[in-house]
C-alpha cells in the first residue's frame, strides 16, 4: 500500500523543508521513520511506499527531494531497480537506507545512481545529515560503508583468465549457465567451476553482483 500523507500546515510557502518520501517493505519501520523525522523541523515525509513500483510511481508524481530507500522490497523491483528509475527523472536523489552492507549491494545501488548509502544501525543524527548532505546531491555513506569503498578503490584489480571474461561477458548479457556453455562450447559444470572463481576474485556471491562488480572496474571484454 502506499499512502500520501496530508498536507503540512507548517510548511511555508517558500518550501525550505527538505520533502522526504519513505520506501520500505515494513510498515513497522514506515511508522518509525515517520516519528522520527517529524521530530526534525526541517524535514517534511510527503509519502510512503511499501513497494519499488509504489516508489517510483509516487516519486513521479510528488517529486520529493530524497527517496529514503530500502534494498530488499519483497516482491517485485528491488531497491536499485526503483533506484534506477527514479534517478533517471530529475530533481530527486535517492538515499539507501538498509541493513545490507555488501560490496556487492553497494556497488549495485551507487551503480544505479544512489546519492548515498546509509545503514540501519546508525544513530538518528547521522540519519539526519545523511538526508541534508542528499538534499543537496552530496554523497553520504555510513563510514562502515566508506571503509568498504575506500579498501575497494585502493585494492588491486582482479586479475581474470581469458576464459573467465569470456564467461563474465556471457553473464552480463543476462545467459544462464546451459547457454554459456552452448555460446562457449564447454560444459555446464565447467561453466559452474569459472563461476566459482570469478565470485571469489571479484568478492562476490551472485551473478547480479558479479556483472556490477566488473562494469565499476571495466573487467567486461
Amino acid at each position: 500500500m502506499t499512502a500520501d500523507l496530508p498536507p503540512d500546515t507548517t510548511t511555508g510557502p517558500t518550501g525550505d523543508r527538505i520533502r522526504i518520501l519513505l520506501c520500505d517493505d515494513h510498515a513497522v519501520v514506515r511508522a518509525g521513520l515517520l516519528a522520527l523525522l517529524g521530530s526534525e523541523p526541517d524535514i517534511e515525509v510527503v509519502g510512503e511506499a511499501g513497494s519499488g513500483e509504489e516508489a517510483v510511481a509516487l516519486a513521479a508524481r510528488l517529486t520529493p527531494d530524497v527517496v529514503l530507500m530500502d534494498l530488499q522490497l519483497g516482491s517485485g523491483i528491488d531497491g536499485v531497480e526503483a533506484t534506477r528509475r527514479i534517478v533517471a527523472g530529475p530533481g530527486t536523489h535517492v538515499l539507501v537506507l538498509t541493513t545490507y552492507d555488501t560490496d556487492a549491494d553497494i556497488t549495485r545501488a551507487i551503480e544505479a545512481g544512489a546519492t548515498g548509502y546509509l545503514l540501519k544501525a546508525e544513530r538518528p543524527e547521522e540519519l539526519f545529515a545523511a538526508i541534508r548532505s542528499a538534499a543537496q546531491g552530496r554523497t553520504a555513506l555510513s563510514p562502515p560503508v566508506a571503509s568498504r569503498v575506500m579498501a575497494r578503490m585502493r585494492a588491486p584489480l582482479p586479475t581474470l583468465t581469458d576464459r573467465e571474461r569470456d564467461i563474465l561477458g556471457q553473464l552480463s548479457r543476462g545467459l544462464g549457465n546451459r547457454e554459456i556453455a552452448r555460446a562457449l562450447f564447454i560444459s555446464e559444470a565447467t561453466v559452474k567451476t569459472h563461476l566459482g572463481r570469478i565470485y571469489d576474485k571479484l568478492g562476490v556471491d551472485t551473478r547480479a553482483g558479479a556483472v556490477a562488480v566488473a562494469k565499476e572496474q571495466r573487467l567486461l571484454p
